[in-house]
């Protein structure tokens, strides 16, 4: 049931007395509406529905509703040989795969006990920051949109489709890249990659520069964006609020230096934080990291051993079996701690496998909580602020 306090008119809800449970929602009043925002509609971040219950244009309740798109990944995966999940787990997130890649190459790794060289690890390094940064540049443009500036989300994607240019050299492969496989990674870069990935980069750089004067800079961006959808920093742990959600509130809290991975102890950068997490904060914190990955991606490509293997030889993977045991890795995402639990039983499939996707808390109990008392006109924008991606939820 949606809880609300009938009493209080639009323009004066209050969503602290919204917790009560003492009012609930009586969908026969006059006074309430029930209205579907999506699954498919330009407003939601994928396929994902909403459904409003409104007290004029003001949101008195919100559930989420997923499962409009892939589902049930963990499942098939434990019905599926180990080498036949790298085509899969690409799916549970379309816009950057590449962290899913990883966690479960690097969960079968240490199960299985094999060595990754080290010229792959920074191969798989690059590719996970060329991920971050067109993930972010999808959502920049979706972000964008959702305040009525549809030109910037265009300039976006069409520098996102840059850095897809780059994956399909490096991989074959646009979208799903099934680069990074145990061991290592398929193929090393072709030659001259390094000086084709720096031109994209300088394209970005000014992008950016763009964005900031034309997006950050802009009045109604700013009216409409700061104040909405304030996360409390003492709700962050309640909620596991991870990733730029958290940061922009001043935590500052990155997988890649707190438990670092791959070769980021070798990288230098620091944490974004930011001292309000509203939607204009996150927006801004997370243009910050895009600035970061671009110097990330150039750190990488100049310090990366120019000679050495990039994948370790396995067994036959078509009757592989992984000795029994039990892991949990996670990396930093866009959106924060994405980890893999993988377990095996000592056969040629896995026994459990269960994804942590940022998208479970941040879409369905943060956003329920910060959508009520927010105008309908800026639901979009706050549902895009939490950078969310509904496979993760129904994995």
């Amino acid at each position: 049931m949606y809880e609300v306090d009938t009493t209080i008119e639009p323009d004066i809800i209050d969503p602290a007395k919204l917790s009560t449970g003492e009012e609930r929602i009586d969908l026969d009043s006059e006074k309430f509406v029930k209205l579907w925002q999506g699954p498919n509609h330009p407003g939601v971040t994928g396929n994902m529905s909403l459904e409003l219950i409104l007290n004029g244009d003001t949101v008195a309740g919100c559930k989420t509703h997923v499962g409009y798109l892939h589902r049930g990944f963990e499942k098939l995966m434990e019905r599926r040989r180990w080498i036949q999940n790298f085509p899969l787990v690409c799916r549970i997130c379309v816009p950057e795969p590449d962290f899913n890649e990883y966690l479960y190459a690097a969960a079968v790794e240490e199960l299985a006990g094999i060595d990754v060289p080290e010229r792959a690890k920074w191969l798989r390094t690059l590719t996970l920051e060329m991920a971050r940064l067109a993930s972010f540049l999808m959502w920049m443009g979706g972000q964008a949109g959702a305040f009525g500036m549809g030109t910037i989300g265009q300039w976006t994607v069409t520098h996102r489709d840059y850095i897809l240019d780059l994956f399909e050299e490096l991989s074959g492969g646009r979208i799903y890249h099934m680069y990074i496989i145990p061991g290592g990674v398929r193929a090393d870069m072709p030659d001259g990659y390094a000086e084709r990935v720096e031109e994209v980069l300088k394209k970005v750089e000014r992008l950016l520069a763009e964005i900031d004067l034309i997006l950050f800079n802009n009045a109604v961006f700013k009216t409409r964006a700061q104040g909405l959808g304030v996360i409390p920093r003492e709700i962050i742990d309640q909620f596991g609020i991870t990733g730029p959600n958290a940061r922009a509130a001043g935590i500052a809290r990155d997988i890649r230096k707190d438990q670092p991975y791959l070769v980021y102890d070798q990288l230098e950068f620091s944490v974004v934080t930011g001292e309000l997490s509203d939607a204009y904060n996150r927006a801004r914190v997370r243009w910050q990291e895009m600035n970061q990955s671009v110097d990330l991606i150039r750190q990488i490509l100049r310090k990366m051993p120019k000679e050495g293997d990039v994948h370790t030889m396995l067994p036959n993977v078509l009757h592989w079996k992984v000795p029994a045991g039990q892991t949990y890795l996670r990396a930093e995402c866009t959106r924060g701690e994405y980890g893999y639990f993988v377990a095996a039983d000592g056969t040629g499939y896995p026994r459990r496998v269960c994804v942590r996707g940022p998208s479970y808390t941040h879409a369905v109990a943060l956003l329920e909580k910060l959508a009520v008392g927010t105008n309908l006109s800026d639901i979009a924008g706050l549902m895009v602020s939490l950078h969310t991606y509904p496979p993760e939820v129904e994995r």
